[in-house]
């Protein structure tokens, strides 16, 4: 007995070896359709914060002071002038289309969306003097728009009442380079309250953020996408999804954010960088804060499989516990050799199962992958356990795990719940069907002594 205990040990610690093979291989075709989408982003555009627009001015001061030898000596500052608008509303529809690299898909979104900003005055585009008699130079206002990937504009214009503006590529704010620009006269300037109507056609992948610039911003995006995930540190105040898209709605206060005070920061160094979204809502705080909404890939059976795999050893530990209690409730001899197929044939499961998820949907693979192992696994215990009458409750037990997987990792939030029941109700059987077992008897049976050898007649 001993013997026997210490070889499925062995069996154990292969068959744990190669679940821990086989999750490799999950890990690394998840690392190959990462790549996949980083090349489809390298190739169109990756994910996309929108910052602004906002209404800066490049300044200098000069001054003269006296040095130690009584000598002139010009010293000088350069400086930002920064105007955030008091209200900014944005309208915006994003439709997704799949783009493919190899096996691997990922969603691309094309965004149309209308922006209002409003000035209720630009007195801060004025420049102070700090010091007397000083020499004031500043340059033209300019009208900006920021993107975190500015390949993905495909469509940009700006209105100012009924004058169209020129726009130009880059921002000219040291701080967020990329996106357009477009230069103000010093009379269109003053004359607040300034209204700026800008229509923006944006692409990229993954995801949308919008920073929070306004003294009161207003947001509303919908989408063809059914499976959005809502992030970053505001939530929507209203959102509804569907089967057919998503519509939700944003409003945020400037007195609720800082996002408008790190973004205007005089001192360049202090301004805080624009970071991709986080859809539990965290975010380091060293980034601007903003809201932002991931399109969620449902057809990510990686992720499926590598929760799978986690519940291998366990299924393959159950599947012994089944095989052991036959075997002493029948008084049956099973090899340990008998023992390392059953739990190879339980591994081939979840490699199976990546494989085909691949091709097809993941139910379909599932149920092609469990059926696959079921059949193999009840015609083979029918000759191990000597009959069609024990292999067919074999059969239909591992046809239950089976179903218990695919439920616990179709039902993510109430996974621990179901999963601790379950293994209660299988050890409640066990229980139940050994409850009235003499086990030293059984042990006493199987490590009978064997009988002395009769001596020799003198």
């Amino acid at each position: 007995m001993k013997q026997k205990l210490a070889a499925l040990a062995v069996v154990l610690v292969l068959l744990v070896l190669a679940l821990f093979q086989i999750s490799g291989v999950v890990h690394d075709r998840q690392t190959y359709r990462q790549i996949a989408i980083q090349s489809v982003a390298q190739s169109l555009a990756g994910p996309q914060t929108l910052t602004g627009p906002l209404i800066h001015r490049a300044c200098t001061e000069e001054w003269d002071v006296k040095d130690d030898n009584k000598k002139l000596r010009t010293e000088r500052r350069e400086f930002t002038l920064i105007a955030a608008p008091a209200s900014l509303t944005l309208k915006g529809g994003s439709k997704l289309e799949a783009r493919a690299r190899g096996l691997h898909a990922t969603q691309v979104f094309n965004l149309k969306a209308d922006i209002v900003a409003e000035w209720a005055d630009t007195e801060s585009l004025k420049p102070a003097a700090e010091h007397a008699g000083s020499r004031m130079n500043c340059g033209q206002p300019l009208l900006m728009m920021a993107v975190s990937d500015s390949r993905g504009i495909r469509h940009a214009s700006v209105k100012i009442g009924e004058q169209l503006l020129a726009l130009k590529p880059g921002t000219f704010y040291g701080s967020y380079p990329r996106g357009v620009h477009a230069p103000l006269s010093m009379a269109l300037v003053g004359a607040a309250p300034l209204q700026a109507q800008i229509e923006l056609e944006l692409m990229g992948t993954e995801s949308i953020s919008v920073v929070p610039l306004g003294g009161d911003t207003r947001v509303q995006l919908t989408s063809n996408w059914p499976h959005p995930s809502f992030g970053g540190q505001f939530l929507p105040v209203d959102r509804k999804v569907t089967d057919d898209g998503f519509e939700a709605n944003w409003r945020v206060s400037s007195l609720a954010s800082t996002a408008q005070q790190d973004v205007t920061q005089v001192d360049a160094g202090k301004r805080k960088a624009v970071c991709p979204s986080y859809s539990d809502g965290s975010a380091n705080n060293s980034c601007v804060e903003a809201f932002s909404v991931t399109f969620v890939d449902p057809s990510n059976t990686y992720a499926l499989s590598d929760r799978a795999t986690k519940y291998g050893l366990l299924f393959i530990g159950l599947t012994f516990l089944a095989v052991g209690l036959f075997e002493f409730m029948k008084s049956l001899r099973v090899h340990p050799i008998q023992y390392l197929l059953v739990g190879a044939a339980m591994s081939m499961f979840f490699l199976l199962l990546v494989s085909l998820s691949e091709h097809m949907p993941f139910e379909s693979a599932y149920a092609i992958a469990a059926a696959a192992c079921v059949l193999l696994l009840t015609f083979y215990a029918s000759y191990m356990l000597g009959h069609w009458s024990r292999g067919l409750p074999f059969g239909l037990g591992i046809a239950t795990l089976y179903g218990m997987l695919f439920v616990l990792l179709r039902m993510e939030q109430t996974a621990l719940l179901l999963g601790a029941v379950a293994l209660f109700a299988v050890l409640a059987a066990v229980m139940m069907l050994t409850r009235q077992v003499d086990w030293y008897a059984r042990f006493k049976q199987v490590e009978a002594p064997k009988p002395e050898p009769v001596k020799a007649a003198a």
